[in-house]
């Protein structure tokens, strides 16, 4: 049940990347709508595998790469229309390559291994997709500019956050 939660998910990524970059055969809500989906199964997935018996490290590497490749890709459709930092994407991939190779080769750890910040930014990684979500929304008309002025702050401090956490898990590797 957890990793079908988790493959919802995963399904929605290439429609919600079309969204994100403004496809017009998309609605103005679907943005908002793939972002509660994604954040709702990321939400559930792991209670349900808890409460199953069935988390795993095979469960927890599905779920990390469904929630990069979800965030990755609609924020660099966010991207393209200008609403969030271009580098941010790349980033996020250079860090989750590194969160991988370190857990599993260098480390090699049977799972991955969290940083505190390195989880703190997994999720903070899904507010500028909230926030341009609702500048799209219709009944925020008015207020779109500020939203959208919001979400490119936000994804500009994560370009922080997140050289940040590539520093920090470099020299934890290198300490360990």
């Amino acid at each position: 049940m957890a990793h079908l939660l988790t493959g919802v998910r995963l399904l929605i990524v290439a429609p919600a990347a079309l969204a994100f970059a403004g496809w017009s055969g998309m609605g103005l809500l679907m943005p908002a709508v793939f972002v509660a989906v994604a954040i709702a199964t990321d939400y559930y997935d792991g209670i349900v595998a808890r409460a199953r018996g069935t988390a795993s490290a095979v469960g927890m590497l599905f779920d990390h790469a469904t929630d990069f490749l979800f965030v990755t890709t609609c924020l660099a459709a966010a991207a393209t229309t200008g609403a969030v930092a271009p580098i941010l994407p790349p980033l996020i991939v250079l860090a989750f390559a590194q969160y991988v190779l370190d857990s599993y080769f260098l480390l090699r750890r049977k799972q991955l291994r969290m940083s505190s910040l390195g989880r703190w930014n997994g999720i903070l990684y899904f507010v500028p997709l909230v926030v341009v979500a609702l500048a799209r929304l219709p009944v925020l008309t008015g207020v779109e500019g500020m939203l959208l002025a919001l979400a490119a702050i936000v994804s500009w401090i994560l370009v922080l956050t997140t050289v940040a956490s590539i520093i920090d898990r470099a020299l934890a590797v290198r300490t360990a």
